[in-house]
């Protein structure tokens, strides 16, 4: 991005005519973590990059995750060690690329009797998870007897339970991940543009030479010139093979996965378990400030992807595991605050169940020379990239006789990481719950916003400190929408209150309070009328609803 336009839409139309008049290397379409990951991956090899979403930022699967950079212990049951390896190795490294976004997360795995996983076999299973994923030092596996479990996790239960695994993973905020990738890209020189569906390709002698785009925001079309096309958009990459004409071979099998949001103090795990169901299949519990969540299904899924429901079916599910495996746990339907439902994009393999389908990503290169990778999971995001920038610059070898440099992501820290160790986040967290405790802030408001903005809250903070508000907490909320329309490209209260800060997944209680504040200052600084607002308004409190328990159909 040019250093006098902002990553804001306050800039929009300065970066709209800034992608109208420039031939680009390539054009990543598709704003989740996969392209966003490309965007950073192939602008820092020196490739001049531009990157387009149809909605916002990580609005699709990429904010809809479990929301885990984990080694996917589970995949060692269906004897896929590269994945293993591979997604297990990349865990230190994302770690150490933003150490306040992916946080070290100690993970439970409860044997019991009847259960997936036996003793020896789980020994042996985590010793071979830590060898292939390289784990080292105090993350290593350890096998407990069913006091120490007990100790750890005294909800278990006591009757089945004969020990357990317990060994590390992280946990992350997927859609920060995301914008963190993107931001990080716009440093190397790419433009990237929520709001912006393509429509068509335009072609020379049948290969790709450019697109056509519509602005989601003004409904105006626009025309852009790229060598190169690569579709990262995810349970889209088919409808975009079809427009491109080339869907033919492998195709996608989306698979639904549901997440259920409850008050820590309902469900409250002291620390993240993953744990059996009685149909076989492994569901998470995962504590996060003020919530507990727990997930996930994965069912067959053929209806609208831009409006994913729960259903009934989903939600007794989730819940009779947890109280399946924490019997002084009775949770109900109305425990739920929050929910979200998300696509796995995976490649079709005739006769394999949801569960047995492959998570390994796919590149696919039409006659025409679109590129699209689709399947994977968020933590291999990055060689992800890698792969399908390496294809890139093979094809630009051989079309071109152009060399692309090697990656070097894995040594590219994220905006907002200013720390050599964790420890120094956790230093960081202290020192801003100094600064804010005197206004009635608590050491989780400290927390989430380190996790949430790294380094980057002392530029929050400086806002905080000129707002007018009396209350804090909107004071705080203000800095936190200026940061982000300023420096994020936020264009509606929707991408605040879901992508940007993920209040409706862990904070929903904060929304109702702070939801007229906040619109007020969209009205104010994008110069709106009541008309917008009041629409909003009644988008977001429709967010609300569709995400908490009692929207879902019971009959």
């Amino acid at each position: 991005m040019s250093e006098n336009i902002r990553f804001s839409n306050l800039d929009r139309n300065k970066i709209i005519q800034n992608l109208a008049r420039t031939k680009f290397d390539l054009v990543i379409i598709g704003g989740g973590i996969t392209g966003g990951g490309i965007a950073l991956d192939a602008a820092s090899r020196g490739l001049k990059v531009a990157l387009l979403e149809k909605g916002d930022f990580a609005s699709g699967s990429s904010s809809k995750s479990t929301k885990l950079i984990h080694g996917g212990l589970r995949y060692l049951k269906q004897f896929d060690f590269w994945l293993v390896k591979e997604v297990g190795s990349e865990r230190a490294i994302v770690h150490k690329l933003a150490p306040h976004l992916v946080l070290p997360e100690k993970m439970l795995l409860p044997l019991i009797d009847g259960g997936s996983y036996g003793k020896w076999l789980t020994s042996i299973g985590l010793k071979v998870y830590d060898i292939l994923a390289q784990v080292a030092g105090d993350d290593k596996r350890i096998m407990l007897e069913k006091k120490e479990a007990l100790e750890l996790e005294p909800l278990l239960p006591k009757k089945k339970l004969k020990g357990a695994g317990y060994y590390a993973e992280y946990r992350t905020d997927d859609s920060r991940l995301t914008i963190e990738n993107i931001k990080t890209s716009l440093t190397f020189g790419a433009v990237a543009l929520n709001y912006a569906e393509v429509t068509s390709f335009d072609y020379e002698e049948d290969i790709i030479s450019g697109l056509h785009f519509r602005d989601g925001l003004t409904g105006n079309e626009f025309t852009l010139k790229s060598k190169y096309v690569i579709s990262a958009a995810g349970p889209w990459v088919d409808e975009l093979r079809s427009i491109n004409n080339s869907k033919k071979g492998k195709r996608l099998h989306l698979t639904k996965g549901v997440h259920l949001v409850f008050p820590h103090e309902k469900l409250p795990v002291k620390q993240s378990v993953y744990f059996d169901v009685p149909d076989g299949r492994m569901i998470f519990a995962i504590p996060r400030g003020k919530i507990t969540y727990v997930g996930t299904t994965d069912t067959n899924y053929d209806k609208d992807k831009d409006n994913i429901q729960l259903d009934l079916a989903d939600v007794l599910y989730l819940i009779s595991a947890v109280n399946n495996m924490f019997p002084k746990i009775n949770l109900e339907m109305d425990d739920i605050i929050s929910s979200w439902a998300g696509l796995r994009p995976l490649i079709h393999e005739e006769g394999k169940s949801t569960s047995e389908l492959s998570r390994k990503d796919e590149i696919f290169v039409s006659d025409s020379g679109l590129i699209s990778i689709a399947g994977g999971k968020l933590t291999g995001y990055r060689k992800m990239a890698e792969r399908v920038v390496n294809r890139l610059s093979k094809k630009m070898d051989e079309e071109e006789g152009i060399e692309l440099d090697e990656c070097t992501t894995d040594d590219i820290p994220l905006c907002g990481n200013d720390f050599k160790k964790f420890k120094h986040v956790k230093k960081y967290i202290s020192e801003i719950f100094e600064r804010i405790q005197k206004d009635g802030f608590t050491e989780y408001d400290a927390w989430y916003l380190v996790t949430t903005y790294g380094k980057q809250t002392d530029t929050i903070l400086e806002d905080y400190s000129i707002q007018k508000d009396k209350d804090p907490y909107i004071r705080m909320a203000k800095a936190e929408l200026h940061y982000g329309i300023n420096y994020e490209m936020i264009a509606t209260p929707m991408d605040f209150f879901i992508r940007r800060t993920g209040r409706l997944y862990f904070d929903i209680e904060s929304i109702p309070f702070l939801l007229d504040p906040i619109l007020d200052e969209f009205k104010s600084i994008f110069k709106l009328d009541d008309s917008k607002i009041l629409s909003w308004k009644e988008e977001m409190l429709q967010e609300i609803q569709e995400h908490s328990v009692f929207t879902i159909d019971r009959v």
